[in-house]
């Protein structure tokens, strides 16, 4: 037999592909939500073993400090309870329901929604991914939902088995979400994710993916150097190890077009460090043409007008908010930017009172 009929395929199955598997709440229109905080910065360990590095990120001023517990990094694996939490809030506040940091599901939904087996090692599983998202701790100061704070906090601030089956398969679980998760949900910092997602097989496959929704988005493509790249997945590989790992998913990508919304290739005319690694649309979400999407500067009055509105934030920094979500949330640009932008800051006002008073 040869290679070609006995290689696997790069995706996982699609375990659960059944009417019900759309009926979970957590679906607004089959869409999966993920925290863009943790898409821009490498919180989760690439290893599929129990990785005890302590990781410190660092960008001028800002940084970012990652823990492991006695049970190792929380994995891009476990970061799927995260996207389930956030999707399951999401649309919860797109149907205008309170919502907090609390939240319950049953075990076995989860399983179904995130591709994985619902068998005891599937359970096993998920209780080893709770232990290490609760377990890992985080210090930064990286702004998030329009705050800038210094902090110390666990992914999850804890995580509870509210029943169990006899044969000890959990059943539902309540799971309290940190602030800060809380904040960039409360925030809408959040972005669709393909429903592949949680097919890809590697790590660094879900990784990349990550990478490229947030980076290329609707544009038409992305390019990155390789070692800014590694830096940003936050591979502990050395740089040659990790092209090897890039040029696999390149290949299999070539040969299948398994990666989600976005083709990957690799330029290595720059060689070395300053090798390419280029992302493209597929045009599954909408590209938008050079220069078309662009909004142009405000005018000076309306910095002023939006002092007014939102007194006490930072409205340059607000103006960057309102701009990437324009550019990655979809939205058509604004016909008149400056009101939009007015209208922007008056309700994150509005968001930022409603949580003090919470």
């Amino acid at each position: 037999m040869s290679n070609q009929l006995v290689q696997r395929s790069p995706l996982l199955p699609d375990r659960h592909a059944t009417p019900d598997f759309f009926v979970v709440d957590v679906f607004d229109a089959a869409t999966l939500k993920g925290d863009m905080a943790a898409m821009e910065h490498p919180i989760f360990s690439l290893s599929t073993k129990p990785d005890h590095r302590v990781r410190r990120y660092e960008n001028g001023d800002k940084f970012i400090e990652i823990k492991p517990s006695a049970d190792g990094l929380a994995t891009v694996h476990d970061r799927a309870v995260i996207i389930y939490c956030i999707s399951h809030l999401v649309s919860a506040i797109n149907e205008g329901r309170e919502v907090s940091q609390t939240i319950r599901f049953r075990a076995h939904d989860l399983l179904k929604a995130t591709n994985r087996m619902t068998n005891g090692q599937g359970y096993d599983a998920l209780k080893a991914a709770l232990e290490r998202l609760s377990g890992t701790r985080i210090s930064t100061n990286i702004v998030s939902g329009g705050r800038e704070e210094f902090e110390t906090f666990g992914i999850i601030e804890r995580a509870k088995v509210v029943r169990e089956t006899r044969d000890g398969r959990m059943q539902e679980i309540e799971i309290k979400l940190s602030d800060w998760v809380f904040s960039a949900i409360e925030a809408r910092e959040v972005l669709t994710l393909h429903r592949d997602y949680f097919r890809l097989r590697k790590p660094i496959e879900r990784r990349l993916y990550e990478l490229a929704r947030k980076h290329c988005g609707r544009k038409n493509e992305w390019r990155i150097s390789l070692q800014l790249l590694k830096a940003k997945t936050g591979s502990g590989s050395t740089l040659r190890e990790f092209k090897r790992l890039v040029k696999r998913v390149v290949e299999d990508d070539t040969r299948t077009d398994h990666m989600p919304d976005y083709r990957v290739r690799l330029d290595e005319r720059g060689g070395g460090g300053s090798d390419i690694v280029i992302f493209e649309n597929r045009g599954c979400i909408p590209a938008i043409e050079d220069g078309s999407f662009e909004v142009p500067p405000l005018r000076p009055d309306t910095y002023h007008e939006a002092r007014l509105a939102a007194p006490g934030f930072d409205i340059y920094e607000l103006e960057r908010q309102w701009r990437s979500w324009l550019d990655m949330s979809g939205a058509e640009p604004p016909r008149r930017p400056d009101a939009a932008f007015v209208g922007f800051c008056r309700k994150w006002l509005a968001n930022r009172g409603a949580n003090t008073r919470g």
